[in-house]
């Protein structure tokens, strides 16, 4: 896992962490019906992957979905090299599970932003791929920990959502693009404002300019 992770890191990705799969965990097979027997979780965190993926023939070319052709080059071959196969969070429908995954793995929670905060980079970290093994990988952690959220009691990021798209019911998609999309000078379009007041990783937030790419994303792929 270690070389592993350092290739990763080369790449402007994190190994986020592995675990023996178990049959709730809904991890799909390996090639020819091979049973998986290990699962490596990789992110991203956009404060490391821009600088590398701004460089990149995708982000230059405008063809859509820059980000996840240029993280399925980029990881394919690396998890080749080690004899594992990839899967992505962008594959689908159906889409893996990876919030369980990630929850699996610990220091995650749900988040009322719906995604997932990570117990040191906060709403930073992306889950980007999942490598499958043969060979089965250490559960990078004995008593998976819940992750930040559970213990926040101040919230601030439910305050902080300029469109009120946040609240016990979840995470309102429709109220958020409705918001996104009357406003066009909002500050939100160079990133999420709910995100940026979390108290937990504040360190590795975006950028705005890595904000905005993100946003025009989510817009785009609401269309």
């Amino acid at each position: 896992m270690a070389e592993i992770g350092a290739a990763l890191a080369r790449a402007g990705f994190r190994l986020v962490g592995g675990f023996a799969p178990r049959a709730e965990d809904g991890v799909p097979e390996l090639p020819h019906g091979v049973p998986t027997a290990g699962l490596m979780l990789v992110g991203s965190l956009s404060s490391e992957l821009f600088s590398l993926f701004d460089k990149s023939p995708e982000a230059r070319d405008g063809a859509p979905d820059p980000l996840d052709r240029y993280t399925r080059r980029v990881l394919t071959p690396i998890a080749g090299a080690a004899g594992l196969a990839p899967v992505f969070v962008f594959d689908g429908p159906p889409y893996h599970p990876f919030q369980r995954w990630a929850l699996r793995v610990g220091g995650f929670s749900s988040s009322p932003m719906g995604l997932l905060a990570h117990e040191t980079f906060g709403p930073w970290l992306a889950l980007r791929a999942a490598f499958l093994s043969l060979e089965t990988v250490v559960d990078t952690r004995d008593v998976p920990d819940e992750g930040p959220c559970p213990s926040c009691v101040a919230r601030p990021c439910i305050k902080a959502c300029p469109a009120g798209a946040l609240g016990p019911a979840g995470y309102d998609v429709p109220r958020c693009l409705a918001h996104l999309e009357a406003t066009p000078d909002a500050a939100c379009h160079s990133g999420c404002r709910a995100r940026h007041v979390c108290p937990v990783g504040s360190a590795f937030a975006q950028g705005p300019r890595e904000g905005a790419f993100h946003m025009r994303s989510f817009l785009a792929g609401a269309v």
